[in-house]
């Protein structure tokens, strides 16, 4: 069933688990998230980012917003990491349940004032909302947002952030970066300051950058707070990783077999994720 952001978080919220907000770039990915979501009986939110957007095009939505009503599982389709007003119009206009307004970089009140105003618009029209503080690393150039030095979001702030905006969730940084770690880097979570938000913040809280982390990590994380966890890298990872060992078969041509195999190998890694992120089952709670 299609629902907004906020009818499959606060369900999250209440009763501490995450749900995986996977990023889709093609229709045949979309299909393979909805069938292991549908097989695993879990709430999937839908990301697109702007770039993906304009790769897949628009008319796109359509057909996923129709797919998803005839879902017995909650399905939410989510604007991620929104730029500016104008993304969120697009958004609205388009069939999305659920937008993002990536602020993070501006200053403090100037994040709080576009916000504001994403609220105000996208609530009229019974959109959830999610704002974003503190930035996220980018670990290199195929990562989809990202900035060079993190800034960890202020349990302060971000009272006053939710108080300000009326935001229905919030992206925080607690040490996470978008794209796959290079060897030589490990990611460690802010677990203390993860604990300081939740007591300070009663909204859902959204982690991204969640692929490549450790997976004690990210359990640790989903029991202490987090209620949706982006993952965008991983199941790409896995889908072209298959892709290029099918393709070394020079004379295949047809995507009716190039796909599958890809699909299945990237909804393995999808599943994985949906039981790390105590989801599997919990679509009988909506």
């Amino acid at each position: 069933m299609l629902t907004t952001g906020k009818a499959i978080l606060d369900v999250a919220n209440e009763y501490f688990f995450a749900v995986p907000a996977f990023n889709i770039s093609d229709y045949a990915m979309f299909n393979g998230i909805i069938e292991i979501s549908e097989e695993k009986n879990a709430p999937v939110i839908l990301g697109i980012h702007p770039d993906e957007v304009n790769h897949v095009g628009v008319e796109m939505i359509a057909a996923v917003t129709q797919r998803a009503h005839r879902s017995p599982v909650p399905i939410a389709i989510h604007w991620d990491h929104g730029a500016n007003y104008e993304q969120i119009l697009t958004a609205i206009q388009s069939g999305f349940t659920s937008v993002m307004i990536d602020g993070s970089m501006l200053p403090f009140e100037e994040n709080i004032a576009i916000s504001r105003k994403v609220v105000h618009t996208a609530h009229a029209v019974g959109l959830s909302v999610e704002g974003e503080l503190g930035t996220i690393g980018q670990t290199d150039s195929e990562a989809e947002d990202g900035s060079n030095a993190i800034i960890y979001t202020n349990p302060e702030d971000a009272l006053t952030f939710v108080e300000s905006t009326g935001v229905d969730s919030l992206a925080i940084a607690i040490g996470t970066s978008h794209g796959i770690y290079p060897k030589a880097m490990r990611p460690e979570l802010k677990l203390d300051l993860l604990k300081e938000i939740k007591n300070k913040v009663n909204i859902p809280l959204v982690l991204h950058g969640g692929s490549n982390n450790p997976d004690d990590e990210i359990a640790e994380a989903v029991r202490l707070g987090i209620n949706k966890i982006n993952i965008s890298s991983d199941i790409k990872v896995a889908y072209h990783m298959k892709m290029r060992e099918v393709l070394a078969d020079e004379s295949l041509r047809e995507p009716l077999t190039i796909q599958p195999p890809c699909i299945e190998a990237m909804k393995v890694v999808a599943g994985q994720k949906i039981d790390l992120f105590e989801t599997a089952g919990k679509a009988s709670l909506y």
